[in-house]
Parts: C-alpha cells; sequence; structure tokens
C-alpha cells in the first residue's frame, strides 16, 4: 500500500465515521454517546454540522475516531483470545468488555 492510498483509506474511514455519528446521533444522542464514547458536547458538534464540514473534517490525513479499548484484559475478553482469562462463554465475555468500555466512558463524562 503507498502513502497515497493510505491516507485515502484514512479519509474514506473519517468520512464513514462522521455519517455514522452524525446518523446515529439524530436517531438516539443517549445511545449514541455511549456506542461512540462521546461526550454530549462533542455529539452536539458532531450532530451540527454541515455537510461541507463534515467533508473538510474527513480530508485531514490523521484519524477521528479512536479505538476505545486500551488493555489486554478487554482485548482478551472481546477475542477470547487468553484462555487462561475466560471467565465465561464467548457472551458473557463480551458483556464484561461492554461493562469495562463503558465504565471507562463514564469516568470520562
Amino acid at each position: 500500500m503507498t502513502s497515497e492510498q493510505m491516507l485515502a483509506e484514512i479519509r474514506e474511514a473519517n468520512l464513514t465515521y462522521l455519517m455514522l455519528a452524525q446518523s446515529l446521533i439524530r436517531l438516539d444522542k443517549a445511545e449514541a454517546i455511549f456506542r461512540l464514547g462521546l461526550n454530549e458536547e462533542s455529539a452536539d458538534i458532531l450532530s451540527a454540522l454541515s455537510p461541507s464540514q463534515v467533508m473538510k473534517l474527513a480530508s485531514r490525513n490523521t484519524l477521528l475516531a479512536r479505538f476505545r479499548v486500551d488493555d489486554e484484559l478487554v482485548w482478551s475478553l472481546l477475542t477470547n483470545h487468553n484462555t487462561q482469562q475466560k471467565v465465561g462463554n464467548e457472551a458473557t465475555n463480551k458483556l464484561h468488555a461492554n461493562i469495562l468500555m463503558a465504565g471507562r466512558l463514564a469516568e470520562i463524562l
């Protein structure tokens, strides 16, 4: 993959993320805040962006979205990778990971 191709992929990911975020926020703001890991102020800003503002933001050469999974425990729970730390079945592990990520969001807010 060339540098130009990588930048094009980043811009496409940004546009997709921004469009998805706006749709989710406009549909159900509280749920969008939870699912996207945003604070209320960011959600308000995103929902108010015009199409030209979305395009301008999307054209940046850095990703606008970031992973909320930032530690080994959550990665292990989501992927069922570490068999020594399995708490239960796959559904239980994913629920546990969601609870941990939601708790981190609550700390930020």
